[in-house]
């Protein structure tokens, strides 16, 4: 047996449990209608379009499409080359540049290469053609709003992109009712958001000019359409939620190019799928309504870095760390990150609903411990603050108070609100050495566990940087929010999760064009980054991941992505999309092709 047959029929043994169970039989029954089908086709294959069908889109789009080019290609311009160099760690440039994304790559799994065509969609008419299209042709189809996908789910060579950047209109509505649910739910509070829209321009006209709150993402410049798809976590949602549970409505182009409303009274199935079921799998969501709340008067921050002496007081600081974060911020009012490395704690926690004298008093036991014993010191010095929560997005107020906290786009004619955190630079553009995540269990944070989670944490942050990102876990948020997320499509384990731990790595960027980077010290980091997950992996051994923030080689993605709601998933996905024309790596149904989405698997 050649080394080839003998690694196919590994994975066929590996693969033999879930093959007998009833996903691995529905994946079968997908597999063997697409192998029945057209390969999708390529630039060069005799069923390409011609210079006539593409002239065809291009009338029926108002002229918008384009022949996408990478700024870093031999044949770009020295122009596009030195405004790309220029604005490389401006996420915003990147986002309104069809032939980037805002990741530029992924040791050994993907690098960032554009569409052949983009249809630059202005309104659901133009999706509705560019799908239309891509389906009569037998295209590979991609879809991308923010363009931040991890996973490199925003963009394919030899394609046809959907670009909704362009769609990015607000409405406010003070009483919402869904399409068809009249008489059947009450009227509420809510913003339409157009699907090419980011977080920041949601949060401006929701929050800064609205005066109440959406959930949405922590980044400033990730997409709305993306961010619900995937389940949708904010620095604020162990108090308000997922993003996914807020969704009221969507509006969405299938496969067969048609126009759907997608609520709990028209089209349920598929509004439940599109409730962190995954971007890019179930069709293009056009237009987005979620609902708003209430803002609290404050939001606030505690910031600071603690560094221990010995590794004895750094497991002792560990272990205070997580007794504190158990007794008095597992609770709705406290989400974010503590981080762990080099014997020290990073602190980047935000807070909804207190004032910065309840704030301070919730802190002041934790750092009395900490000032009182001589092995550990300030390294970056303790900041509480709260603030306004009207003003939390509000571009002119954080100038004014908190300088250098929020970047603005220096592109002339840019929005005025458009602002980024500072935190974030370092993630535009970055090519992923590695990234993979755990949904850590409440049941950790018992008494009787702790000492195992210390020892798991101490033993991991000795290999790499752990974050524990608390917002991004539901246990400990009010009842009423975790019933709503429990009524999605997001793994089932997030309900009863304390954190998400995140062990990730990245360089600098890297689009095909640009020097590449070293890949050998890219590797010995992407190895580090395993065996510090391993640790993790000692206490949660089953730990299911965040689709948005996970390990592009995971095998059991179906598992650890969507859990037991995978299933329901997959036959959603085969309702609306029963040829596969929607593919994105890991995604429902994805089984039925190739890694690149072009031909079925052999």
């Amino acid at each position: 047996m050649n080394r080839r047959d003998l690694l196919k029929a590994a994975v066929a043994a590996s693969l033999l449990p879930l093959a007998l169970s009833p996903v691995g039989r529905a994946m079968a029954g997908t597999r063997n209608r697409l192998s029945r089908l057209l390969r999708r086709v390529r630039p060069g294959d005799p069923a390409w379009p011609d210079a006539g069908a593409w002239e065809t889109l291009r009338q029926q789009v108002g002229g918008r499409l384009l022949k996408l080019q990478s700024p870093f290609a031999p044949g770009a311009t020295a122009a596009a080359r030195a405004e790309a160099l220029a604005q490389i760690k401006n996420p915003f440039y990147l986002s309104d540049n069809p032939a980037l994304t805002q990741t530029s790559g992924w040791l050994d799994a993907w690098a960032s290469q554009p569409s052949t065509y983009g249809v630059a969609a202005e309104s659901t008419a133009d999706v509705v053609a560019a799908v239309n299209f891509a389906r009569q042709h037998h295209l590979r189809l991609v879809v991308k709003g923010g363009g931040h996908s991890y996973q490199g789910t925003s963009n394919a060579p030899d394609s046809l992109l959907v670009w909704t950047r362009h769609m990015h209109d607000i409405t406010l509505h003070d009483a919402f009712i869904g399409h068809g649910c009249a008489g059947k739910q009450a009227a509420q509070p809510a913003v339409s958001i157009g699907a090419g829209a980011m977080w920041i321009d949601a949060y401006d006209a929701v929050t800064t000019r609205g005066g109440r709150y959406v959930q949405g993402g922590g980044c400033t410049t990730v997409g709305v359409a993306g961010l619900v798809q995937s389940g949708g976590f904010g620095s604020f949602s162990k108090h308000y939620g997922t993003a996914a549970a807020g969704l009221l409505e969507a509006e969405v182009v299938t496969a067969d190019g048609q126009v759907r409303i997608a609520n709990a009274c028209t089209n349920p199935d598929l509004y439940w799928g599109l409730k962190g079921g995954g971007g890019g799998s179930l069709g293009v969501v056009t237009r987005l309504t979620l609902r708003t709340r209430e803002l609290p008067t404050y939001f606030g921050g505690v910031f600071g870095t603690i560094e221990a002496t010995t590794d004895a007081a750094y497991r002792a600081l560990i272990a205070q760390a997580i007794a504190f974060y158990h007794g008095s911020l597992f609770n709705p009012h406290w989400g974010e990150q503590m981080g762990f490395s080099d014997r020290k704690l990073e602190l980047s926690m935000l807070c909804h609903g207190l004032d910065q004298a309840q704030m301070e008093q919730v802190w002041a036991p934790f750092l009395e411990w900490v000032k009182a014993r001589a092995e550990y010191r300030f390294a970056d010095p303790m900041k509480i603050f709260a603030m306004p929560a009207q003003h939390m997005w509000d571009v002119d107020f954080m100038r004014q108070n908190a300088p250098g906290v929020m970047v603005t786009d220096n592109r002339p004619g840019a929005p005025k609100h458009h602002a980024y955190w500072a935190t974030n630079v370092g993630e535009a553009a970055w090519f992923l050495h590695a990234y993979q995540s755990a949904w850590l269990p409440a049941t950790l944070l018992h008494k009787d566990r702790q000492d195992a989670l210390v020892d798991a944490l101490f033993e991991a942050a000795r290999e790499w940087s752990v974050g524990l990102h608390f917002n991004k876990g539901l246990a400990g948020a009010p009842a009423a929010e975790i019933a709503a997320a429990k009524d999605t499509a997001t793994n089932p384990q997030v309900l009863d999760a304390f954190a998400l731990a995140i062990i990730a790595g990245a360089g600098a960027p890297a689009f095909p064009g640009m020097p590449k980077p070293d890949l050998a010290k890219a590797r010995r980091a992407a190895a580090s980054i395993g065996k510090s997950m391993a640790a993790l992996r000692k206490v949660a051994p089953n730990a299911g991941a965040y689709v948005s923030e996970s390990d592009y080689f995971r095998r059991d993605w179906q598992a650890a992505f969507w859990g037991t709601n995978y299933p329901k998933l997959l036959a959603v996905k085969r309702r609306y999309d029963p040829d596969g024309l929607f593919f994105v790596h890991h995604g429902v149904g994805s089984e039925g092709w190739s890694g690149e989405g072009f031909v079925p698997p052999t």
